[in-house]
């Protein structure tokens, strides 16, 4: 059994959205300082390194974070490799590459590659989903959508309509995922973000785990 962590480390380098708050870490008691243990302050967006995106992102009283289903973030789950060339993720490329039968499928894109150099900070030209694909893959029943950078809107969208496409449909979005070392295949995924009761309920970090059936 192959065992993969697609998940993002977290530190002040790890890009974030334009907009959202950076990454802090600081030293809250030291032993250093003579304090009785090394505690860690972290500040940081609730939409920050590998993430999913809850309804309440985009959805007024939509479902938040500490109410997804297990069973949409647990299970098979489908890679797909989309070539280099591919800018876009458009209803044409999934209808020929996405079977109907996936559950969750998480697209292994050019944006992977990001993550070798996160000093670069944000990239504004990564590969996103289109509301038309998005749609689509609404309509075969699918779960969980997961791509490889920090989302799967085109930048700068004034509209937001993949989101709304997904999240208003109940599908879970997982956000900056690390493919780098996958290949495409059916793996068993484990996604666990953190049970955030405050707040708006948006989205959380989440530590997520792919590995093969044997």
């Amino acid at each position: 059994m192959q065992i993969y962590d697609v998940s993002v480390p977290l530190s002040a380098a790890t890009p974030t959205y334009p907009g959202d708050p950076g990454i802090e870490i600081t030293n809250w008691l030291t032993l250093a300082n003579g304090d009785t243990a090394n505690v860690s302050l972290m500040k940081f967006s609730l939409h920050s390194g590998t993430h999913v995106d809850a309804p309440s992102h985009f959805i007024a009283g939509g479902a938040k974070v500490d109410s997804l289903p297990l069973e949409s973030l647990l299970g098979e789950a489908q890679v797909i490799e989309v070539p280099d060339d591919v800018r876009i993720i458009d209803r044409r490329f999934v209808v020929a590459n996405c079977p109907r039968r996936s559950q969750r499928i998480l697209f292994k894109t050019r944006n992977s590659t990001f993550w070798d150099n996160r000093q670069e900070g944000f990239r504004e030209d990564y590969v996103y989903i289109d509301h038309d694909a998005a749609r689509w893959l609404v309509e075969t029943g699918i779960k969980l959508v997961g791509i490889d950078y920090l989302s799967v809107e085109q930048f700068k969208s004034n509209t937001f309509e993949t989101h709304h496409a997904f999240l208003s449909n109940g599908v879970v979005i997982l956000e900056s995922l690390d493919l780098r070392g996958v290949p495409s295949g059916v793996y068993e995924l484990l996604c666990l973000p953190l049970k955030i009761a405050g707040g708006s309920g948006d989205g959380a970090p989440a530590r997520v785990i792919l590995r093969t059936f044997k």
